[in-house]
């Protein structure tokens, strides 16, 4: 786990930072969404997002955690019973990196960029946090991985069906939810049959020759004013999934399912103007950033110059 302080004040936020160093992210407790939490780079930054926490917490209480932004992120999904049989149903790979919100990040699985030895040290990982915390049922596990390192932390654990478990069984044809319930009354996952399949057990891990990428749906295009930096707190309403054989093809297909009108990975915004140097433009990752990026790519600019693009 990285290091991290629980505190009630900004008066413990500022000490525990101290300790851990700049910068440092808050996270509120008992809220979802990543609502109330954020990025503190400055002390100034840090009392004005402890304040906004701690009012947004329930019980008047944040985790000040040190940053791992730039890290990638790496999801897994999984299953356990009550005779201590596990399984991983499926691991997702974020395509933005630490500092944005997971419901806000595009997420593709399985995973494009680990090597066999990352899979497999998570993937271990995985089950032994399962069967350490003794879950049965299903488990969402986040973890940071350094990409200049074989370096982790996990992020965190959801002992229970998540917002990613509904993606991970769209993109499986496991029915995650409805096995977790069969182990919830005593059945073991030999026993269970998957629904979907109708042929093997839901002791059978799913294996993926297609590719599955899922887009977050913003509702920027209603609220024109609205602030569409995206970061810890999540701003989507809602999200697509695409199937298909290829990455690009399944990126392309997501794009088009979001329904902006003809918008497709070609599509720029009228702003940039053509032959225009936007290498500088988003230095923030926000909903456009994708079609920014490609903008680049197609003028040649040396993308690396960006601290967006590099991430």
């Amino acid at each position: 786990m990285p290091p991290s302080a629980t505190v009630n004040t900004t008066k413990q936020a500022r000490k525990a930072a101290e300790e851990i160093g700049l910068p440092v992210v808050i996270r509120p407790a008992y809220t979802l969404g990543g609502t109330g939490g954020g990025l503190a780079t400055t002390w100034e930054e840090l009392e004005r997002v402890v304040s906004l926490g701690l009012a947004a917490s329930p019980i008047k209480q944040v985790l000040v955690e040190r940053s791992l932004v730039g890290w990638k992120e790496v999801e897994y999904e999984v299953m356990r019973d009550g005779a201590d049989n596990c399984i991983t149903v499926c691991n997702m790979e974020n395509l933005d990196p630490m500092g944005v919100h997971t419901g806000d990040s595009i997420v593709v699985a399985p995973s494009q960029t680990l090597t066999d030895k990352e899979y497999q040290m998570l993937r271990t990982a995985s089950l032994e946090i399962i069967r350490a915390l003794g879950v049965e049922g299903g488990c969402n596990i986040q973890f940071a991985l350094d990409p200049e390192s074989d370096s982790y932390y996990v992020i965190e654990v959801n002992p229970r069906v998540s917002r990613s478990s509904a993606l991970a069984s769209k993109a499986t044809g496991y029915p995650i939810a409805r096995v977790a319930a069969k182990i919830a009354v005593g059945r073991r996952l030999d026993e269970i049959p998957n629904q979907v399949t109708g042929k093997t057990m839901a002791s059978f891990e799913p294996a993926l020759d297609y590719v599955v990428v899922k887009i977050p749906r913003w509702p920027f295009d209603k609220f024109a004013s609205a602030d569409r930096v995206i970061g810890t707190q999540m701003k989507a309403t809602g999200e697509v999934m695409a199937i298909d054989r290829s990455f690009e093809a399944a990126l392309q297909k997501a794009i088009r399912s979001l329904e902006f009108g003809k918008r497709s990975l070609l599509w720029e915004d009228p702003r940039w103007e053509r032959g225009k140097d936007i290498s500088h433009y988003p230095l923030e990752p926000n909903d456009l950033r994708l079609w920014a990026i490609m903008a680049a790519l197609r003028r040649h600019n040396p993308a690396g110059d960006s601290r967006a693009h590099r991430d």
